[in-house]
């Protein structure tokens, strides 16, 4: 009873609360600081400085409601700029509040078809970060230009990934391009394939190469989840029941995911 008081009064105080970075202004130079994501990658904000990257920062915890809501845009933006792998770089950063398994658990219910944003847990040191910034309302979304200065305190409210996209400083115009193993995680592309591609929907083939499917999640085109399944696998076969339409398979390994799109008659 007392945690689920605590929940609903940090809720109620993050959509009472104007959401932004509270310590820092824009112009302010930011405090360095090094992470560890849930997969155990380690990311340093200097280091993405120094190469030249602008980074966006998605500050969050796993019950809130906007941070759900907006999660799967964070992740489209992650997704159509490269996967960290270009110009941008995409961290979330957890309030300190949620362990790894948590913070997993939410990216996957919450992060729609797409693939998702490193994110950082109070086990890999969020906490410490959210404290540094100042950020008591959730989600605040902020930037940070290679010159390790704070560009944007506050992205809100937002519409759609242009909301984001509108955050570019003059003359930055980074390449949208296809995410790579490097801009992911440094990890092994999931690969799979799907028999038939084109279907009623009906006793759907999915075979992996050399790797273990953990889930298997459809979504329609607007990101709603329309199919969930655990399976522990190399090879399944699933049914569809959905309206006629093109649908996204993300399949989830322990520490991947890739989608693709399949065609429901």
């Amino acid at each position: 009873m007392k945690k689920n008081t605590s929940l609903f009064l940090m809720l109620l105080f993050s959509i009472l609360t104007f959401a932004q970075t509270n310590n820092y202004n824009v112009g302010d130079i930011v405090d360095d600081f090094t992470v560890t994501d849930v997969y155990g990658i380690e990311h340093n904000l200097y280091e993405y400085a120094d190469a030249g990257k602008h980074i966006y920062l998605d500050f969050f915890y796993d019950t809130c409601g906007p941070c759900q809501t907006w999660q799967s845009t964070f992740s489209e933006f992650y997704d159509k700029y490269g996967c960290n792998g270009g110009d941008l770089v995409m961290l979330s950063i957890n309030n300190g509040t949620d362990s790894d398994e948590e913070v997993l658990l939410y990216g996957e219910t919450y992060g729609g078809p797409f693939n998702l944003p490193p994110a950082v847990s109070a086990d890999g040191g969020s906490g410490s970060v959210n404290s540094n910034f100042g950020v008591s309302a959730f989600p605040t979304f902020c930037l940070i230009g290679p010159d390790r200065t704070l560009l944007n305190r506050d992205i809100w409210p937002l519409t759609d990934i242009t909301t984001f996209e509108a955050t570019f400083p003059n003359g930055v115009d980074p390449e949208v391009m296809e995410c790579t193993i490097l801009g992911s995680t440094d990890l092994q592309t999931v690969k799979f394939t799907i028999v038939p591609s084109i279907s009623n929907g009906q006793n759907i083939s999915l075979v992996m190469e050399n790797q273990i499917a953990e889930k298997i999640q459809v979504f329609d085109l607007t990101g709603k989840k329309v199919y969930s399944q655990k399976v522990n696998a190399n090879n399944m076969v699933f049914s569809l029941n959905v309206s006629s339409g093109t649908y996204l398979v993300k399949v989830i390994t322990e520490n991947r995911s890739t989608t693709k799109k399949i065609i429901i008659r």
